[in-house]
């Protein structure tokens, strides 16, 4: 299986820089897409209801204090994805990679996994509840990450 680090490092050899919250989103909505479509995951790493969206501690270690990442930051390593893991992520990528950090960030806030992992809190209050992966793929099987035309 694939680490978040394979699946951030892929998206950055594909799409070059990013921001890091643009990255961290595009991460979190390929291992949706895998979890809804394929009913496996991606990668074993969670994702925490933050402040700014769901967020991989893991990835975050690897790109914090940066709002910038390039490829040469998080090198791709050739065959650390299969071909069906390289398909997911290309999928959502060229559905979402259009989108802005802050966009793909709004879009979590209005997605039910981040707000009920929340639950009460304000916007700006800090919070580490992972966002079960069971809760991921339900909500996502209901409500698909890339809408097909």
């Amino acid at each position: 299986m694939a680490t978040v680090r394979d699946v951030a490092a892929y998206i950055l050899h594909e799409y070059n820089v990013m921001t890091t919250m643009k990255m961290q989103k595009l991460t979190f909505y390929s291992q949706a897409e895998s979890l809804a479509n394929r009913q496996i995951p991606l990668f074993t790493e969670d994702f925490r209801a933050w402040r700014n969206g769901p967020v991989c501690v893991e990835l975050f270690n690897l790109h914090k204090g940066r709002f910038l990442i390039e490829p040469k930051d998080l090198p791709y390593r050739e065959g650390s994805l299969s071909d069906e893991e390289r398909t997911v992520v290309k999928r959502v990528c060229e559905s979402l990679s259009k989108f802005s950090g802050n966009q793909l960030s709004d879009r979590t806030h209005s997605e039910s996994p981040w707000k009920d992992a929340r639950g009460e809190l304000r916007p700006d209050e800090p919070c580490a509840t992972v966002i079960e992966k069971s809760v991921i793929q339900q909500y996502y099987m209901k409500h698909p990450v890339v809408q097909l035309t």
